[in-house]
């Protein structure tokens, strides 16, 4: 009995260690979307402090939380975990608050969109953290045709890792055309319902367009995919 306390107690604390990277994102307005990309019209949208993980969960945390590892390069412990659908990030974030306390949950498309600009710190470059995709962004034109550990590109203005290139990382919306509406712009969720689940930023299998930060593609809820994987969020309380 004593054997079981501490070994999940010792869990626990690799688990600890492993999120102790998040970044204070401080809320604000900014301009969501480009004109000069096509089914993502600019529009106004402010949004409330968060908390970003500054990488992508690693399978090493996936398999400390779930005990299994259902990414498909398993090379190196640090690589983000990969092959895991909408559904079993949910299961994930479960165990996670549970184990923690904490309140975890994947980002909004809106706060996804805010953080890898930069936030209030934003320079507005059209990758996160760069112009030039090669600093900052593991894909299809660098990458080698695999996925990269976390934390190895030029972070963005915030100190956050990957958020162009490397993997496609779930949000929590429903995937629709972006409601215009004043009255969606304020922490904005998406819509109650659909098929798709929004994912953004791009991967290591993806031209360097699919990584920019107004980007947006969608990938069915119980879908998985080798280029697909997800980062948490953590509420200002």
């Amino acid at each position: 009995m004593f054997g079981f306390f501490w070994n999940k107690q010792s869990i626990l604390k690799k688990i600890q260690h492993l999120l102790n990277d998040f970044v204070l994102v401080e809320g604000g307005e900014f301009i969501m979307g480009d004109d000069k990309l096509p089914n993502v019209p600019p529009h106004k949208v402010t949004v409330s402090s968060f908390y970003m993980q500054a990488s992508t969960v690693t399978q090493e945390l996936w398999e400390l939380v779930m005990g299994n590892n259902p990414s498909e390069d398993k090379t190196w412990k640090d690589n983000p975990v990969t092959n895991v659908n909408w559904h079993e990030c949910q299961e994930f974030i479960k165990k996670l608050n549970t184990l923690t306390g904490k309140k975890y949950r994947l980002p909004t498309e809106a706060e996804w969109e805010y953080a890898a600009r930069g936030g209030k710190l934003s320079k507005g470059y059209k990758y996160a953290g760069s112009n030039d995709i090669n600093e900052v962004a593991w894909c299809h034109e660098n990458s080698n045709g695999k996925i990269h550990p976390v934390k190895e590109k030029k972070p963005n203005e915030l100190g956050i890792y990957d958020m162009s290139g490397n993997v496609w990382e779930w949000c929590n919306d429903w995937y629709a055309d972006y409601r215009l509406n004043e009255a969606y712009s304020k922490n904005p969720q998406g819509p109650d319902g659909g098929k798709h689940k929004v994912i953004r930023g791009g991967s290591w299998y993806d031209y360097a367009e699919g990584c920019l930060v107004a980007d947006r593609s969608s990938w069915l809820p119980d879908g998985r995919h080798c280029s697909v994987g997800f980062r948490l969020l953590s509420p200002v309380e």
